[in-house]
């Protein structure tokens, strides 16, 4: 939608477009959106950032579309703090990203119980939408296990990812989160909302799972989390198998096979 006259342009003059959909583009505009969907017709190519975004598109535009998973270098696990249990939550405050679901989470996490008054939840990203960090900047003004440090350089906060227990991503849609991929390749375990740009990143067999919009859900999958260590273990077990199609090698090896292809027709 946001590139519809620079893509009608281009294809008027015979140049070869290869059109990369992230998640708004494929979970909205072009259900919604004339100029987005003419868009995917004009494009040579396409892109999906995960398997299962393929099936959002129509299956005549199969045979043009590829999965490039995107990537990140990986890097070395970390040793999470042990006084506290560290979530973490990565991304502007915007509704598609569902902050607050993780917020709420925490009113089912009893801080008078010692065990859950370890718990700790931070959050990375500014105020994309200040009416919604209001309300984020609420919960945490009631709950001092919320922190909210706004905006972060990205080599800090891949090291706040480095030394997470687990991150939490309660988007209700994402094209293929790269920080997903960020968590899986130093080997910290997702908790994801079930939706299909986290299902064709990480699996369907994947156990890190809770419905959309489930706070309760996902309060009962972070105490799971911190009371057997095994479960924690087994996620993260989980993410290291995958963490292969998120290799920068791959992706660069993918993007260079694209090119040629629109080159040579």
């Amino acid at each position: 939608r946001r590139s519809a006259d620079s893509i009608a342009r281009f294809a008027d003059q015979g140049g070869p477009v290869a059109l990369v959909l992230t998640g708004t583009d494929l979970y909205r505009d072009i259900d919604t959106d004339p100029t987005a969907r003419r868009s995917l017709y004009l494009a040579r190519r396409l892109v999906v950032l995960q398997a299962q975004g393929l099936h959002r598109l129509p299956a005549e535009l199969h045979s043009r579309t590829t999965v490039i998973h995107q990537s990140a270098p990986s890097l070395k696990p970390a040793r999470p703090r042990v006084r506290s249990f560290d979530l973490l939550m990565v991304g502007h405050a915007r509704g598609e990203k569902d902050p607050l679901t993780a917020l709420r989470a925490f009113r089912h996490l009893d801080r008078r119980e010692p065990a859950r008054a370890r718990l700790r939840l931070t959050h990375i990203g500014g105020d994309r939408e200040p009416a919604l960090y209001a309300q984020m900047l609420e919960c945490a003004h009631i709950d001092d296990r919320i922190r909210l440090l706004g905006a972060c350089p990205h080599a800090a906060t891949r090291q706040q990812i480095r030394h997470a227990h687990a991150l939490v991503l309660p988007s209700l849609m994402e094209g293929g989160a790269n920080v997903l991929i960020e968590a899986v390749t130093c080997e910290v375990p997702v908790l994801a909302s079930r939706i299909e740009g986290s299902l064709g990143m990480l699996g369907d067999d994947y156990d890190g799972y809770f419905d959309t919009g489930d706070d309760r859900a996902l309060a009962l999958l972070i105490a799971r989390c911190q009371d057997d260590p095994q479960f924690l273990d087994h996620l993260r077990a989980q993410c290291r198998a995958r963490a292969p199609l998120f290799a920068p090698e791959r992706e660069r090896d993918a993007v260079l096979s694209l090119a040629r292809g629109l080159i040579t027709g």
